[in-house]
This record gives structure tokens, C-alpha cells and sequence, in this order.
């Protein structure tokens, strides 16, 4: 079967040669042939959209709908106002687009910002226009979001009902028996490594090594690395590959964990096996595969207290984003160690 992440790529510069076509001015193309090597085709495909709603801002607002998308020039960049841009991400909080409603919350606007401004830069940078008023306008303030996970007693409680089925309705448990093996395999490895969803969904037979209870995963931008993982997820992970030999759904290139239908399992898929068995274990949390990640994380960096080991088991480029995500543990150290420090003797 075709590498996962070549078919993906395929299909993302799919999408973007059909907005560049589509959906944004001419001379974007030169934007993206610019930035082709310095970026993957998940962040192009990202910007594409990003922009084609601000070209579509321009032409119905800016323009009056006396342009099309298409008839947008460069010089016309440089009419674009400060106040323009502003006037964009209030737009964004609530606007129509293909006779859809959409809203975007501070970080979608801080995002979109980022796509324009960085376009904008990049025709300035090369003389194309001469004035660059998107990098006036400052980014939206960002909120800290709380670290939503599983506590250490629901980690064991989601294991035991994807195990179990308990609490899972008629309908779920129509098709528990037969996928239950492949969802402990999944929730263990999750929560066992830490690993992204897309790293999950990627993962092929072949990756998986029980010599030394390792296997390779794809990281973002394309670069592997060797993760391990312990007995448990090793015991989970065999249960699953014996059952797929057993009826004869396993061979070295195919992918390691299968629908139904016997196809790699979706990101789609993945997400709402999550959210089934986290709801019964947490109804009130928003569980999705990344805090499962999160989980992890926060179990790691409480038994190690190495914010350097924590970041690179997960694959953060840069350690400060660990430290931001997990900087409510480091609180928690600081008050536990109030009091360890004697000032005065204990008969005092």
C-alpha cells in the first residue's frame, strides 16, 4: 500500500492548486513557489485557505463586489489600510461564506492574521509593493487555555471500558466485540507514548519493533524518530496484531491499525473512537486524541521533572512550548516544595 504521508502530501497540493486556480489572485502563485521549501504542505494548504477568506473579505468589503477575486492585483495590496486588516478580524468573529455561517475565536484570528501578514512581508520584502500595513496591526490577545486531561484513575477506567464495553450503548456494543482489541491498541498507545494523532494513523506494520518495544513514527515537516513504549502497550499492540494474522489482515507495508472496511483508519475515525469512551469514563471534559497527548505529557513530566526529556518524547521543536503547555505543573512543584527548607528547629 502507498506510503500514508506521500498520499497525503499528494492530496494537499491537490487542494492548493485548486484554491491557487480557484479561489485567490494570480500572484499568490508566486507566494507559494517562493515558500515551497520552507514549509509543508499542511502549512501551505492552511495559508491557501486562510487567504482565500481574506481575498474574499477584500473583494465583498473593500471592493464592493466591483471586483472579482480573480481581477485583485498586487498594486491593490497597497491600498490595503491598517484599518483594513482590523476591520478583517472583526469580520472574522462572525461572517458567511458559500451560504455558510462561520465564526473564529481569538487564536483562528491570530492564525489567519499571521497567513496575510506573512504574504504581505514577502511582496514587500521583494519590492513588489511598497507599503506593508498588515505588520501594524498587532495580534489579537491570546488567553491561556487550561490543560484539559485525564486524571490518573480515568486513564485506568478508559482502558478498562474499551476493554469491558461497560456503559457503551446497544448500538456501540454491536461493534465492541469485534473492534475492542484495536481500540485498547490505540488508547494504550496514546496514552503509553504521548504520540500525535497523525503519527497514529501512519503508523504501518512494519514500524512496529517488539525486539526492543520500538517503532518509528513520522514527525511533522517529514522526520522520523524512534519512540519506545512499555510491556503494557507491547502486550496491547500483539493482542491486536495476533488477532489481525488470525484473519489475515497483516503484511509489512499496510497500515497498522484497520477499519471495518479494512482501510488505514481515519483521523475522522480515530477522534470519534476517543470522544465514545472518554465520555463515558469524563462527560464533562472535551477529550480528543490530543489530550490524551496532554495526559501523557503531564504524567511524564510529574515522574521525570525533565522539561528537555518531555519535549523531545513528544517532538516539540522548541522546549519553551513544552514548558508553556506544562508550566501549571511546574506551579504545582514550586508550592510542594514550600515548607521542605527548615528555618527553625523542630522544638522551637
Amino acid at each position: 500500500m502507498s506510503n500514508y504521508y506521500a498520499l497525503r502530501n499528494n492530496k494537499n497540493l491537490e487542494t492548493i492548486e485548486r484554491l491557487l486556480d480557484e479561489d485567490l489572485p494570480s500572484f499568490c502563485y508566486d507566494y507559494f513557489l517562493a515558500i515551497d521549501s520552507q514549509t509543508s504542505t499542511l502549512t501551505r494548504l492552511n495559508y491557501a485557505h486562510d487567504l482565500k477568506i481574506f481575498f474574499y473579505f477584500l473583494q465583498e468589503k473593500k471592493f464592493r463586489n466591483k471586483k472579482t477575486v480573480k481581477d485583485i492585483v498586487l498594486q491593490d495590496l497597497e491600498d490595503v489600510t491598517s484599518t483594513d486588516v482590523e476591520h478583517f478580524l472583526s469580520y472574522l468573529s462572525h461572517y458567511n461564506y458559500n451560504q455558510t455561517e462561520h465564526s473564529c475565536n481569538e487564536r483562528a484570528k491570530a492564525r489567519k492574521l499571521s497567513s496575510v501578514r506573512a504574504m504581505f512581508k514577502y511582496f514587500f520584502n521583494k519590492g513588489f509593493i511598497g507599503v506593508d500595513n498588515s505588520s501594524k496591526v498587532p495580534t489579537p490577545k491570546l488567553h491561556e487555555k487550561p490543560i484539559i486531561r485525564l486524571d490518573s484513575y480515568e486513564v485506568f477506567n478508559i482502558i478498562d471500558i474499551a476493554e469491558s464495553g461497560n456503559g457503551l450503548s446497544p448500538h456501540q456494543m454491536a461493534y465492541h466485540e469485534k473492534n475492542k482489541v484495536r481500540d485498547s491498541a490505540i488508547l494504550m498507545l496514546f496514552l503509553g507514548t504521548g504520540i500525535r494523532i497523525s503519527e497514529l494513523v501512519g503508523l504501518n506494520n512494519k514500524d512496529i519493533n517488539f525486539k526492543d518495544n520500538s517503532f518509528i513514527v513520522t514527525r511533522k515537516g517529514g522526520n522520523k524518530s524512534i519512540l519506545y513504549f512499555d510491556e503494557s502497550v507491547a502486550e496491547a499492540i500483539g493482542r491486536y496484531m495476533d488477532y489481525k494474522d488470525k484473519n489475515g489482515e497483516i503484511f509489512d507495508s499496510d497500515p497498522l491499525f484497520l477499519s471495518n472496511n479494512k482501510n488505514r483508519l481515519t483521523v475522522r475515525a480515530v477522534e470519534n473512537l476517543v470522544k465514545k469512551y472518554a465520555k463515558i469514563v469524563s462527560p464533562l471534559k472535551p477529550i480528543s486524541p490530543h489530550k490524551l497527548r496532554s495526559t501523557y505529557g503531564t504524567q511524564l513530566y510529574r515522574a521525570t521533572g525533565d522539561i528537555y526529556i518531555v519535549a523531545d518524547v513528544l517532538g516539540h521543536k522548541d522546549v519553551n512550548t513544552t514548558r508553556k503547555h506544562y508550566a501549571a505543573i511546574s506551579d504545582e512543584n514550586r508550592r510542594g516544595v514550600v515548607g521542605k527548607v527548615k528555618l527553625k528547629r523542630e522544638d522551637d
